[in-house]
C-alpha cells in the first residue's frame, strides 16, 4: 500500500517511526489516513524486521488534533457506528501490538489524537502539547476508545472531568495525573523516545512481548485472570533460551545478549 497521509519510516535498529502527515489540516484523522495507519500497524506487527515503533505527527502544532470534522458532519447513525469499530479495531490493533510503542506528542492530541496516543504503551509530550476529549462540544461522543482508555490511565474522576466538559489539559497537567510518562523539548522528543525504545529493546523480546500481554489481559478481565495469565507467562519464559541467557550473563555479571529464542 503506499501512503498518502503518513510516512513509515525504520531505522537499522528496527525502530518504525509512522509519521501523520496532513500538517495543512493539524494532522486531523480522515478515513484515509486511518486505512493507511491500519496497514503500518499490521506491517508493524507481521514484519519481523520492525522490533517497535513510534508514532508523531507532522510540523510542531500537532500530533493529531482529532477527526476529520468534514467527514463526520455528513455521517448518518449506521455510518458513524461502522466508522467507530472500524477505529477502534486499528488502535486496538496498536495496542496489541507485541512490541514496545511510544506516542512522540509534538502538539495537539486531541480527540481521536489521543485516542491514538493512548494506544501506545508510553506518551512522551512537549511542554506545549495539549490534551483533550473534546466530542461532546460537537454533540458527540469519542468514538476510537475515549470512554475507555482514558479511565484505565487516569481514573475516573478524572477522565469523567475531561470527557464531559470537552477540557483541554496541558503537558504538565498530563504528567501530574498519569496521562503523559514523560515530558521533554522538542528538540528531544524523538531521540528520548528511540533512547527509551532502546531500553525496553535491551530486554528479553518474548519478556517484553508478554508483559505488555500480561497487562492488557488483567486490566480486560481483572485481577484473578490477569494473575493466572501471569503465571502462565512465567512459566513461558522459564522454558526460553533467553531465560538461560539472562540469568546466565546476570550470575555472569556481563551484558545479555538476548536471541528472541
Amino acid at each position: 500500500m503506499s501512503y498518502n497521509n503518513i510516512r513509515l519510516e525504520t531505522d537499522q535498529d528496527g525502530i518504525a517511526l509512522v509519521t501523520v502527515s496532513r500538517p495543512e489540516k493539524l494532522n486531523a484523522l480522515n478515513r484515509d489516513t486511518m486505512a493507511e495507519l491500519a496497514d503500518a500497524f499490521t506491517r508493524a506487527r507481521e514484519d519481523a524486521a520492525i522490533r517497535a515503533l513510534i508514532i508523531t505527527g507532522a510540523g510542531e502544532k500537532a500530533f493529531v488534533a482529532g477527526a476529520d470534522i468534514q467527514e463526520l458532519a455528513v455521517l448518518s447513525a449506521v455510518e458513524a457506528r461502522a466508522l467507530a469499530l472500524r477505529g477502534q479495531a486499528i488502535f486496538r490493533m496498536l495496542e496489541t501490538l507485541p512490541k514496545p510503542t511510544a506516542a512522540a506528542v509534538n502538539g495537539f492530541a486531541l480527540g481521536g489524537g489521543l485516542e491514538l496516543a493512548m494506544s501506545c504503551a508510553i506518551r512522551v509530550a512537549t511542554p506545549n502539547a495539549k490534551f483533550g476529549q473534546p466530542e461532546v462540544k460537537l454533540g458527540i461522543v469519542p468514538g476510537y476508545g475515549g470512554t475507555q482508555r482514558l479511565p484505565r490511565l487516569v481514573g475516573r474522576g478524572r477522565a469523567i472531568d475531561l470527557l464531559i466538559t470537552g477540557g483541554t489539559i496541558d503537558a504538565a497537567e498530563a504528567y501530574r495525573i498519569g496521562l503523559v510518562n514523560y515530558v521533554t523539548p522538542l528538540e528531544e522528543l524523538l531521540p528520548f523516545c528511540r533512547g527509551w525504545v532502546h531500553k525496553a529493546l535491551a530486554n528479553g523480546p518474548k519478556a517484553v512481548a508478554l508483559a505488555l500481554e500480561a497487562v492488557d489481559v488483567g486490566l480486560d478481565c481483572g485481577i484473578d485472570e490477569g494473575l493466572r495469565f501471569e503465571a502462565a507467562a512465567f512459566g513461558l519464559t522459564a522454558a526460553t533460551e533467553d531465560r538461560n541467557e539472562g540469568t546466565r550473563a546476570f550470575l555472569e555479571k556481563r551484558k545479555a545478549a538476548f536471541a528472541g529464542k
